[in-house]
């Protein structure tokens, strides 16, 4: 059974967005205000080149300079997670060898998407990756995306072969298995939600945290919910999580991360801007969301005035 301590990643990770200027080139100068933003409202380890962040439109000299920048501007305050899974076993090593060679901090690795391969063929799939590397790995399951599920069995199996298989970001929103999963892995395993909205649920069959989305906008209140949680004041934590939970369900109406970087635009962080094949929000979206907005409490950061003021 594992342990739901917060451990390397700590219990708020961060799935960056990617910021896009005008012309669609990464807006350097908004990366550094939105890690910094991050880092000052609770994130403990920042994702870069998640799907959050975007990824299948990065071409791979961004992402290099995108790790880069991130771990400049952070300045060891958080670690650094780099998303290097893609469904051709060779490229995700080489990803994985590079992330390291640039000093990240871990990689989170995606099942692989498209091709489903059986369970013997996801073993191979991560073993040969867990092999390639000293960094702590996440799995990342998200069958919604990919197509298929990774088993529990499976999950467990990588786990007990692997130390350096670290941890699961499971966006499953089933907590049945999930459950399965905290009962049978070893105790040093960790298992995080990658859905805001299934942050309690998680935490309670044995989530050690959230790789969040909506923390670049309410990061200190969802590190709130979770100490509550963890300090036993279940009645406080729940309080917190129904007071967002519409936000959380909202900033998924649009494909991610179109609707949390039309968010992040109200607050000056970043412009709204996506590369196809996804799209800004429309004005009866825009509209909705911004009634969501302003029915709760958004973080104010030192980053922020900067960016309002700049």
């Amino acid at each position: 059974m594992i342990e739901n301590d917060g451990g390397l990643f700590g219990r708020l990770p961060t799935a960056m967005v990617t910021p896009f200027d005008e012309k669609l080139n990464i807006d350097w100068t908004a990366v550094d205000r939105v890690v910094d933003h991050l880092i000052e409202t609770g994130t403990t380890a920042i994702v870069v080149s998640g799907t959050t962040g975007e990824s299948p439109t990065l071409e791979e000299d961004e992402q290099v300079e995108l790790l880069k920048r991130t771990i400049a501007r952070a300045k060891s305050r958080v670690k650094i997670i780099m998303g290097t899974g893609t469904n051709c076993t060779r490229k995700t090593v080489k990803a994985t060898q590079q992330a390291e060679a640039l000093g990240a901090d871990g990689v989170l690795v995606v099942v692989p998407y498209y091709n489903k391969p059986s369970a013997e063929g996801l073993f191979a799939h991560y073993s040969e990756i867990a092999k390639c590397t000293t960094l702590p790995i996440m799995l990342y399951n998200i069958p919604g995306r990919t197509g298929i599920n990774l088993p529990v069995e499976t999950t467990v199996e990588l786990a007990e072969t692997y130390p350096n298989i670290y941890a699961l970001k499971d966006s499953t929103s089933n907590t049945d298995q999930t459950a399965e999963i905290a009962k049978k892995a070893r105790r040093d395993f960790h298992i995080f939600t990658g859905d805001d909205q299934a942050l309690l649920p998680f935490l309670g069959v044995g989530a050690c945290g959230v790789v969040s989305v909506a923390s670049h906008i309410v990061g200190s209140q969802i590190a709130k919910c979770e100490k509550e949680f963890f300090a036993g004041n279940l009645d406080a934590a729940r309080a917190i999580y129904y007071e967002y939970l519409p936000l959380f369900r909202g900033l998924f109406t649009a494909p991610n991360p179109t609707c949390i970087k039309y968010a992040m635009s109200t607050l000056g962080l970043c412009k709204p801007h996506l590369r196809l094949p996804l799209v800004e929000l429309n004005t009866q979206q825009r509209e909705t969301l911004d009634t969501l907005l302003s029915s709760v409490k958004l973080d104010k950061t030192a980053s922020r005035s900067k960016a309002l003021t700049s």
